[in-house]
């Protein structure tokens, strides 16, 4: 619509606008299940951009390779807005992900950066052909979006030259980037941590019962203040309270453990949040909707382990007993209605579900007996960033 809208009108507007100006909302799915709009200013994004690209060593020497999509923060701000602070060279392999188009464009451009989230990497790793890439020209580049295991962190650091890749943790709400690990990091930290708390920042970990800070080297939330908290969640002052405290600290939901030196490691969530291959997915989102589902008496879903995406939606199902349903029937009905990342790949139909004293779901019993009856109980001792 730019044809509607006179250069006058457009200098108009552009000369009212202040740095801590809403810049952006990006939708994300929290612990509610619903969407909220996070709000960013500009001095949250291009602040946040230009200081991920410092610790890659960004110049206009380097040309990146971005096969992560542009409408989540790691597209965004991590790939546009740190390769433009910089000058570097931004190349967009495909209109969607696809290994063999990613690897041909970091051969072709001669890129020296390449981004992704650990699934990302796993599967090109595996292609037949993999060896066939000339991928010499790589130094850098990015993983981000889940845990990954230090497994394949060492082979993307061999296999892919990428000798100085570095993981970022955050969240949407934090522009997204709260940690990063810095080039030159000895080789346990840079595989086994999420690095060190970014320029200009502030963490702690804090008792989630308490708010205390708990001592280094105990495990706790992980709170971060400073330039990147969003300003709000739009038109939702409720929500927004209950992440940002009067000290203007972001309560993340993500349990870490910070050590003597400052790196720190994410050790779990305290929000029920399923992270599957970057996506994050909200349980109640999909039991809403199979709720919906007429055959359906009860839900509930949780995450078990997965090699390849870090983690896989699982559903436990009571079907009413008037009504005869299987797994097929159940991703029949999903098909077209929700994302197809978000269709459980787990089925489990049960007359009761596990509960506590006082009624609640256990969730984390639930887990358990999943992981055991699908024998996934290796992937919970892989190590992860």
């Amino acid at each position: 619509m730019a044809s509607t809208v006179s250069d006058e009108k457009l200098t108009r507007f552009e000369n009212k606008v202040q740095f801590d100006h809403a810049a952006n909302i990006q939708y994300t799915s929290g612990t509610t299940g619903f969407p909220k709009g996070v709000t960013l200013s500009h001095h949250n994004l291009i602040n946040n951009g230009y200081f991920i690209a410092e610790r890659l060593n960004y110049t206009e020497k380097d040309r990146v390779c971005i096969p992560v999509p542009f409408y989540h923060c790691f597209g965004m701000v991590i790939g546009n807005l740190a390769c433009t602070t910089h000058g570097a060279c931004m190349v967009v392999p495909d209109e969607s992900f696809n290994p063999v188009t990613t690897l041909e464009a970091v051969q072709k451009e001669k890129c020296t950066s390449l981004y992704g989230v650990p699934t990302m990497f796993i599967t090109e790793l595996q292609l037949p052909n993999f060896g066939e890439y000339d991928l010499s020209s790589l130094r850098t580049g990015v993983m981000a979006g889940s845990p990954c295991p230090v497994e394949i962190m060492k082979q993307v650091q061999s296999k892919m030259y990428m000798k100085e890749v570095s993981i970022c943790y955050g969240m949407t709400e934090t522009s997204p980037v709260s940690t990063q690990t810095i080039i030159g990091t000895p080789l346990e930290k840079q595989v086994s941590t999420v690095g060190t708390i970014q320029d200009h920042l502030e963490i702690k970990i804090i008792d989630p019962d308490t708010g205390e800070i708990v001592e280094r080297g105990e495990s706790g939330e992980v709170c971060t203040r400073g330039y990147s908290v969003m300003l709000k969640y739009w038109n939702n002052p409720k929500e927004t309270g209950e992440v940002i405290d009067e000290g203007r600290w972001m309560h993340t939901g993500d349990l870490g453990i910070m050590d003597e030196e400052g790196y720190i490691t994410i050790s779990g969530r305290i929000k029920d949040v399923i992270i599957r291959g970057g996506e994050n997915i909200s349980p109640r989102e999909i039991e809403e909707f199979l709720h919906t589902c007429p055959v359906i008496e009860d839900v509930h879903v949780i995450g078990v382990p997965s090699e390849k995406f870090g983690e896989e939606i699982m559903a436990w199902v009571k079907i009413k007993s008037d009504e005869i349903a299987n797994s097929d029937d159940l991703v029949r009905f999903c098909k077209d209605q929700i994302a197809h990342y978000k269709i459980p790949k787990y089925w489990k139909f049960v007359n009761s579900f596990p509960i506590t004293v006082t009624g609640k779901i256990r969730k984390v019993e639930m887990k358990q007996i999943s992981v055991k009856e699908l024998g996934l109980e290796t992937l919970l001792k892989v190590k992860t960033s």
